[in-house]
């Protein structure tokens, strides 16, 4: 939550998700957490290119401090940062809700006792206030005084697959669902669960 490097902010996120996908494994469900790991790969190997751009952009710079206000020189990388990032956070109808919904669903529908589902959503929560974290100072706050050089934007060797994984964020956690899960699953839950995941 209080990291500062780009990049290692990136990769404890990694270690966050790792985290929910050993949450998955303790629970029995390992065809859930396979599918948490394939959705996760996508989205945060976009989220690395993207990262990667803008520190090429941003003068070698991985200090987030030193960004600030990006979206106006890097608009299409922010666009695609923010969607990785968003599924990353579990937002409705993108690859990584597919995957990480099934999982609190699920648990939440086995009594595993009210402390392990506490420890749950305050860990989904952490997740979305460090990106959100990110978002803001990258690309939102004030400008940082560091250099930005958008013609990074140009380059279609770095632009091209960014557009690539994007598109797979969007589209492959349904599909990747309806390869892994033939049949629908039931859940039954009551209400304030089944909204507690989207209101964390």
């Amino acid at each position: 939550i209080f990291e500062y490097d780009l990049k290692k902010i990136i990769a404890l996120s990694t270690l966050s998700q790792l985290g929910m996908m050993m949450f998955s494994i303790s629970l029995g469900l390992y065809e859930l957490a396979f599918f948490h790991l394939l959705t996760h790969a996508l989205f945060k190997a976009l989220l690395f290119l993207c990262a990667g751009i803008l520190i090429h952009g941003a003068g070698n710079t991985q200090d987030i401090r030193s960004f600030g206000g990006l979206s106006l020189n890097f608009p299409l990388v922010t666009v695609c940062m923010n969607l990785a990032n968003l599924s990353l956070c579990g937002v409705p109808f993108l690859a990584g809700f597919y995957s990480k919904d099934l999982i609190v669903e699920l648990a939440c529908q086995y009594s595993w006792g009210i402390f392990v589902l506490l420890m749950m959503f305050i860990c989904l929560s952490l997740t979305v206030l460090y990106s959100v974290r990110l978002t803001y100072l990258s690309f939102v706050g004030p400008y940082g005084g560091g250099t930005s050089i958008s013609v990074c934007e140009s380059d279609y060797s770095l632009v091209g697959p960014v557009a690539i994984l994007s598109f797979t964020s969007l589209v492959s956690g349904p599909i990747l669902s309806w390869l892994n899960f033939p049949t629908p699953v039931l859940i039954f839950l009551p209400v304030f669960l089944k909204w507690g995941a989207l209101f964390f």
